[in-house]
């Protein structure tokens, strides 16, 4: 706690010196017109009374007033320079510190994104591990009777699996971004892929129902194991945030746009329109992390938004009503066999 205040005072300080920087600069800037439109006035000076002196205004009318409209026009010519070169050396100025800002913020925020992610990884490293270290130690100094040894095995299991998945979101992640991980796309059978691995989170998911309407024999070309990453991701988001025991819906059809839709709805508190946009971003979570109970790193809607792009799909969010979340995947590129 004490670390991320510092961090806050130490974005506040940096935020107080680039303003003070920049206006110090402007400030410099005005000032140096001033100077020099006071030394244009007094080169104006010097040449009317130099002007005075060589030129009789009685004798010689005319070539005095030709010569002190030279002034006048040579001192608008440096007004007009120096307000010109004025206004550029703001723009320029001005633009600079628009980029400098933009950058310095961009880093600042993801500087705090990349701390709550590690907040996050932190809690969500610690918590199976410690629950893991629990059941073993039990196992190992208390006689169980087998029903209890195997139940804390079962829970060992699952915890481990949880810390795996974690693990493999963040390395996915990283090669994901990097362009490293190369996906393996094959034709599938995209509907018995679904019905596979909601069978599998049926049974990691225990305190939800999860209601699946999967359209058949719905073929496409992709990569087995992102596309289940993507299912997986988006029920165990829908189950952190569902009250216990509700339903989490799960559709696959063809919609009369001959689009492929991919539906995870969920009766949670729902997300506010302003977040809709930035679930999908790296590390972003909703809510402090000091202040959300859910567990989560926030890469897991960024991961399933990474892997719906290299699919050509397209992914959004919206409202369910009375409430709670639909997240939406939408494909062109598939077939249905008919029977």
């Amino acid at each position: 706690m004490k670390r991320i205040f510092n961090k806050m005072q130490g974005g506040k300080s940096v935020s107080l010196i680039y303003f003070f920087v920049l206006a110090y600069t402007i400030a410099a800037l005005v000032w140096w017109g001033i100077l020099l439109f006071r030394q244009s006035k007094q080169i104006k000076g010097f040449e009317v009374q130099n002007l005075n002196l060589r030129v009789d205004s009685v004798a010689r009318p005319v070539e005095f007033q030709l010569e002190l409209q030279r002034i006048d026009k040579e001192e608008h010519m440096r007004s007009f320079k120096y307000i010109g070169e004025g206004i550029t050396f703001l723009a320029i100025i001005l633009l600079g510190a628009l980029f400098v800002f933009r950058a310095v913020w961009k880093y600042m925020k993801l500087s705090r994104q990349q701390q709550n992610f590690m907040m996050a990884v932190t809690h969500e490293l610690k918590s199976p591990i410690a629950a893991a270290k629990l059941n073993l130690e039990t196992i190992k100094r208390h006689e169980l009777d087998p029903e209890k040894r195997l139940k804390l095995i079962t829970n060992t299991i699952k915890e481990t699996n949880r810390l795996d998945q974690l693990c493999n979101n963040i390395l996915l992640a990283a090669q994901l971004e990097t362009h490293k991980y190369q996906l393996f796309k094959e034709p599938i059978n995209f509907s018995e892929l679904l019905s596979a691995s909601i069978r599998d989170l049926d049974s990691r998911i225990g305190s939800h129902q999860i209601i699946a309407e999967i359209q058949p024999n719905v073929w496409m070309e992709g990569d087995k194991l992102t596309l289940q990453i993507i299912l997986s991701n988006l029920v165990e988001n829908a189950a952190k945030y569902a009250p216990k025991n509700s339903s989490i819906f799960v559709k696959l059809f063809e919609n009369q746009q001959h689009q492929l839709k991919l539906q995870v709805i969920d009766e949670g508190p729902g997300i506010p329109d302003e977040e809709k946009n930035r679930i999908f971003l790296k590390f972003y979570r909703i809510g402090n992390e000091n202040t959300r109970k859910s567990k989560g790193s926030g890469l897991g809607l960024f991961l399933t938004a990474k892997i719906v792009e290299q699919h050509k799909g397209q992914i959004t969010v919206e409202d369910n009503k009375p409430s709670g979340s639909r997240f939406e995947i939408t494909w062109t590129e598939f077939s249905v066999q008919r029977a």
